[in-house]
């Protein structure tokens, strides 16, 4: 009878970890992207680092917006305008209005390779010094890099602990329910009454509380306010309500025209009186007898009499 023979390695290679993942790296020389590790590496949702990798691989010139975005993922708006929203406030992207020569402003987007305001990474050897400048984009397009330059395993080595050596994103303090404006704090609590699947936490509320604040001082009042976010919701929430609740509340109202200086005047309602000789009811300022009644009681005048009794004469 034959002996059983496995075709498993008889031991791991030397020097490879017993757990975890192991990499199997293939040198590439073109069509590849460097992103850093703090972008790579970074807490939070996949859907925003998935976005950062698709935009960067991406060249100068080409169109991100959340249209083109949805058309390239299978997420829906609202998980790809949250995920620009991160990167915008990580400091990843920027987006800036910017005049053309044809008098026409349009808005301009940035992505950058390190947070805007973080200390640039030392340069490997042969390479220059200095800070990268971001390139500029197109109408509505984002610059990605897509870099050309053949990746070495010393240079794969040296960007696997640059995460340590770079700076570390400092934590946004956290937003407490108590410094939020009350009247927002209300409306936001009082969601749930008008839709019973807008239950929101304490945190939620208090992240959403101060873009409320900035539709009251609109003057937009706390039942427009309701209406605007309770009107038209999905059937089923792919993510947690406040997530719709902050992209409804992302677009900021326009301001309200300027009120009139002399205020429009309303013409005083005069009180119901009662005729003291037919008992009809009419508007007067003060009791007295209705026209018909006034009239039927007036004396006639000379020219009424000799008109009615031409043979008195």
């Amino acid at each position: 009878m034959a002996e059983p023979h496995s075709n498993a390695p008889s031991r791991a290679e030397a020097g490879a970890p017993t757990s975890g993942v192991i990499h199997v790296r293939t040198r590439l020389t073109a069509n590849f992207t460097v992103i850093a590790n703090a972008l790579a590496q970074r807490r939070g949702s996949a859907v925003t680092i998935g976005v950062a990798a698709y935009i960067l691989s991406l060249p100068d010139g080409a169109i991100v917006s959340i249209a083109a975005l949805c058309r390239h993922f299978t997420e829906g708006e609202i998980l790809i305008s949250r995920a620009l929203r991160e990167l915008e406030a990580a400091g990843y992207l920027e987006r800036r209005r910017e005049r053309g020569p044809d008098g026409q402003v349009r808005t301009r987007t940035f992505f950058y390779d390190v947070p805007r305001g973080q200390r640039q990474p030392t340069p490997p050897p042969g390479r220059p010094d200095g800070p990268v400048r971001p390139r500029k984009s197109a109408e509505g397009g984002t610059p990605g890099r897509t870099s050309r330059n053949s990746a070495s395993p010393s240079s794969d080595a040296n960007a696997r602990p640059a995460q340590a050596s770079s700076p570390a994103e400092s934590p946004a303090p956290p937003l407490r329910l108590d410094d939020a404006d009350t009247q927002a704090v209300v409306i936001l609590a009082s969601l749930r009454i008008v839709h019973r699947r807008l239950i929101l936490s304490r945190r939620e509320v208090a992240e959403l509380a101060p873009r409320v604040a900035e539709w009251l001082a609109q003057g937009l009042r706390p039942e427009e306010i309701t209406g605007l976010l309770t009107a038209g919701l999905p059937r089923h929430f792919q993510s947690r309500p406040a997530r719709v609740l902050a992209y409804r509340l992302g677009e900021v109202p326009l301001d309200a025209p300027p009120a009139p200086d002399t205020p429009p005047t309303h013409r005083a309602v005069q009180p119901w009186q009662t005729c003291d000789g037919c008992e009809r009811a009419f508007r007067a300022p003060e009791p007295t007898s209705c026209r018909d009644c006034r009239n039927s009681t007036a004396p006639r005048t000379t020219a009424e009499a000799g008109t009615h009794h031409p043979e008195a004469a």
